[in-house]
């Protein structure tokens, strides 16, 4: 599962990758890997952009202090935790972890599904967090602000939904891989193993 996700993630022909999986199976870990591949070595991208929605009912985050960054950063706890465990701290010495990770963050743009309106990004590797929990519409509008070179990745399950208006039928995410589904250019997989550890398999098993 996780070898076609990655291929799918690295191939250049396919401009729009959906994957849903419960917790643990590797969706942003794998999205993430590839973004760096592809944009760090390939070149092919300039940049890996970065959004989810911030909360339940998407209200305005612009009232918070700060960039927009920093106004993103309590949601992005998965981005910080990939990057981690893909810089490998355990090798290297301190100053080439240094180096490695802000080679790695100037390459990463954290952006607010707020702040996405009348932008076109050109030649980008974007990644949509959490996408169960934005609507068709807002999907819609992410997805148009797509220009050429760019390549959308959309990660999400379905069971675990916070927006109270939706539901597992109405979801933007389930929205576009129907809608996704007969295009050449366009890809899905459903991850079903956890690689996370056998408590958090066991937890989303039964809870």
């Amino acid at each position: 599962e996780q070898n076609f996700a990655l291929n799918v993630l690295m191939d250049p022909e396919i401009d729009f990758v959906s994957i849903l999986g419960t917790a643990g199976t590797g969706k942003t870990l794998l999205a993430l890997a590839a973004g760096l591949a592809q944009t760090l070595d390939d070149k092919l991208y300039t940049e890996i952009v970065m959004t989810r929605e911030t909360t339940p009912v998407g209200e305005d985050i612009g009232f918070l202090p700060g960039t927009e960054e920093e106004k993103m950063a309590p949601w992005m706890g998965a981005l910080i935790d990939n990057l981690e465990f893909l810089t490998n701290p355990a090798e290297g010495n301190e100053w080439e972890r240094g180096a490695t990770n802000t080679l790695i963050s100037n390459r990463i743009k954290i952006r607010s599904l707020n702040f996405m309106r009348g932008r076109t990004f050109l030649n980008r590797y974007l990644i949509i967090d959490e996408s169960q929990n934005l609507t068709a519409k807002q999907m819609k509008t992410l997805i148009t602000r797509a220009g050429p070179g760019t390549k959308i990745v959309c990660l999400g399950n379905i069971a675990q939904i916070d927006t109270p208006y939706l539901t597992g039928t109405t979801s933007g995410l389930t929205y576009v891989v129907d809608h996704f589904k007969n295009w050449a250019h366009s890809a899905h997989i459903t991850l079903q193993r956890g690689e996370r550890s056998r408590l958090a398999d066991y937890a989303s098993e039964t809870l």
